[in-house]
């Protein structure tokens, strides 16, 4: 009856051999996501009035940290597939058979960027809000990788756009491979396509970023925020269909935890950051570090100085103590250096003057 109501059928591989070297599928997708990411982040920065060529210069930071981050984030919360009796630590380096964790890839992306910014003296929240819905769109495409993978999909379903799970066998050994072999067209199960209700859902949260961001002038790192809030929104409800091996709390799966707080600590920044948009001259590279982004103070200050970078509260107290001192003598000298030039210069026409009359 399922195989009778399914209509989405899994591809039958994900890897295809080009002699030696293996093309996968996940590989692909996750490339084709940066470059759009990429492409689609410079032309909004450019249209908010940044420089050409910055959003590249900082996914050569972004870009490795957040593939690192996001691998380090999976093996960390699905630790015993590569580690235990009987499994193979050293899989946990096969980055291309699948498993990024996206908050982990966030993250550390996040910190790729900063230190790119910090290089390039560009603010990192506005860089952050022209990315945004590029980011996420990057990420539905990625999501096509786990559906040649056959992975991340939810439990048995008879829903009519249930998703076909195939038995996979490497063409070489026949021995059954379900992430690198081909497909006998025989159908193991039929579940819940939560690669495609994430993909759905991650595409129309683009679309209102883009809409609330012509409409609303969202700047200082709250695009970015919504961006991520909205995903964690959608990814906590699609976590609680899956049925896939994972660790968990307290009977809950972990990915379900971390998108709670994560929504929580977002909703939070958008909240506390400072309203409005920058101005195409506050994107410009700055003389001096901008303040760090939960330095919400500061970063007001900045904002109404017209992009004159505000110093952070910890770097107040390096004021010039020499020229503090200097200032106060000057207002206890009864007589300041004006009224001394003034004396001198009427002093010297009263001798002239006397001078002609004799």
């Amino acid at each position: 009856m399922n195989s009778v109501l399914a209509y989405i059928p899994s591809p039958p591989q994900g890897v295809w051999q080009l002699g030696p070297f293996p093309l996968r599928a996940y590989a692909l997708f996750i490339i084709l996501g940066i470059v759009v990411a990429i492409w689609w982040g410079e032309r909004r920065w450019r249209e908010r009035g940044g420089q050409p060529g910055a959003v590249l210069d900082i996914a050569m930071f972004a870009v490795p940290f957040g593939l690192v981050g996001g691998r380090i984030y999976h093996v960390a919360t699905d630790w015993q597939k590569y580690f235990g009796e009987g499994k193979h630590p050293v899989e946990a380096l096969y980055i291309w058979q699948g498993g990024l964790g996206i908050w982990g890839a966030v993250f550390f992306g996040a910190i790729g960027a900063w230190i790119g910014c910090r290089i390039y003296k560009i603010p990192l929240p506005a860089l952050g809000d022209a990315v945004a819905p590029a980011v996420l769109l990057a990420q539905a495409i990625g999501r096509l990788g786990n559906y040649f993978n056959q992975e991340l999909y939810g439990r048995a379903t008879e829903v009519p756009w249930g998703l076909e799970i195939y038995e996979r066998f490497d063409p070489e050994t026949g021995a059954r491979d379900m992430m690198n072999g081909v497909s006998t067209g025989r159908v193991l199960e039929v579940v819940q396509p939560t690669f495609l209700y994430e993909l759905v859902w991650n595409v129309l949260i683009v679309i209102g970023l883009v809409v609330l961001d012509k409409r609303s002038k969202i700047g200082h790192g709250r695009l970015f925020a919504l961006y991520v809030a909205g995903y964690s929104f959608g990814r906590f409800f699609v976590e609680l269909l899956r049925s896939d091996e994972a660790t968990q709390i307290l009977g809950i799966r972990i990915n379900s935890f971390t998108s709670a707080l994560v929504f929580l600590g977002a909703m939070a920044y958008f909240a506390l950051a400072t309203k409005g948009r920058e101005t195409p001259a506050q994107l410009q590279p700055a003389g001096e570090p901008r303040p760090w982004p939960w330095q919400f103070a500061a970063l007001r200050a900045t904002g109404a100085a017209g992009g004159v970078v505000a110093a952070p509260d910890s770097e107040v107290e390096s004021v010039d103590v020499t020229k503090k001192m200097d200032a106060v003598a000057a207002e206890q000298d009864p007589v300041d250096s004006g009224d001394v030039s003034d004396s001198v210069g009427a002093d010297d026409a009263k001798k002239v003057t006397d001078a002609k009359k004799s």
